[in-house]
């Protein structure tokens, strides 16, 4: 298991001076954006794609900083109603799977994306209760729409032989574990999950009962490590689905908070137990979006925590078992 680095908190600096500092860390892969709403700082996905020499310049910098990359992260939707937004995203998508292959990484991690309750719609519809029944009718439209895509995304994958990590997220089709189990079943095992718990804690899902879940499906692909933490004063008056601005903290019910400010160092140590006891032993991404203190102190913070959390070597013979 190792540590890594979603890079958008560093977009203020080059590649090339970004690895060696998170390198000097301790910090062993990054997950840099490629297109949608992370950008593409670190990895402008059309100056990589179907250049050798510019990949092995990259592959070559890697080396020298002891790093790799756990995945390409390209965020957006491409279900969209809006035609042009939908193909645009479905572009970063394919084109970063197809990016992912030749640079020999595992995963692209991305969200499910989230159509219009119906076809004459111009507007995404989060759809989160079966009633009226319209919205019953909306939701299942929006399984079609999805189900058509992402069969078509996984085989684009297998053919690449590249895992598409879907985060759970709100404002999008899949934002639960159940949710993420059904698509990978209707669509193949190429889809998977970024298992990102922060969205997770404000929806009242207990962490280590998801990971087990979708672990026992072999659908956990890649790992956030991101915290969040919920502010009872606030939550007890308006509950959680709040859309108080983000930058509004004071007033907010939750707040993603850098690892370890949300839920202590024993919780994350459940987190890395439980994905050991389910197989995961890839990379946990940091993803720093903690308003309350700057992305380099968040990171540095989290990379500590993490460091005494994380099993770096396998588990020998249960010699007192015999």
């Amino acid at each position: 298991m190792q540590i890594g680095v979603h890079t958008p908190p560093l977009a203020d600096e080059q590649l090339e001076s970004a690895l060696p500092y998170l390198d000097d860390l301790g910090v062993d892969a990054i997950e840099p954006g490629v297109g949608g709403h992370p950008g593409q700082d670190h990895l402008v996905r059309s100056e990589y794609l179907d250049d050798e020499t510019a990949q092995a310049e990259l592959g070559d910098l890697l080396e020298e900083c002891d790093m790799e990359i756990s995945a390409l992260a390209t965020h957006n939707n491409p279900l969209h109603p809006d035609d042009e937004r939908a193909a645009e995203a479905d572009t970063e998508l394919r084109e970063a799977i197809r990016l992912a292959a030749q640079l020999e990484v595992d995963a692209v991690t991305c969200f499910s994306g989230l159509p219009a309750g119906g076809p004459d719609d111009e507007v995404p519809n989060w759809i989160t209760a079966p009633w009226p029944p319209e919205h019953a009718d909306a939701l299942e439209y929006q399984w079609g729409r999805a189900i058509d895509y992402w069969g078509e995304i996984a085989d684009d994958a297998a053919d690449h032989g590249v895992d598409v990590a879907i985060e759970m997220h709100p404002n999008m089709l899949i934002y639960e574990p159940h949710g993420l189990a059904r698509l990978r079943e209707e669509t193949g095992e190429r889809i998977g999950a970024n298992f990102d718990p922060s969205h997770l804690y404000w929806q009242g899902i207990t962490i280590t009962d998801a990971i087990r879940y979708l672990g026992e499906r072999d659908a956990i692909h890649h790992v956030h490590a991101k915290d969040t933490k919920i502010y009872d004063a606030q939550a007890r008056e308006k509950g959680v689905l709040d859309t108080t601005a983000y930058d509004d903290e004071p007033n907010r019910s939750w707040l993603f908070r850098s690892v370890g400010y949300g839920h202590g160092e024993a919780h994350w140590k459940d987190i890395v137990s439980a994905l050991r006891l389910v197989g995961y032993d890839g990379t946990l991404s940091i993803e720093h979006e903690d308003s309350l203190t700057s992305s380099r102190e968040g990171l540095e913070k989290a990379i500590e925590l993490l460091d005494r959390a994380v099993f770096e070597t396998q588990p020998g013979e249960a010699y007192w078992a015999d």
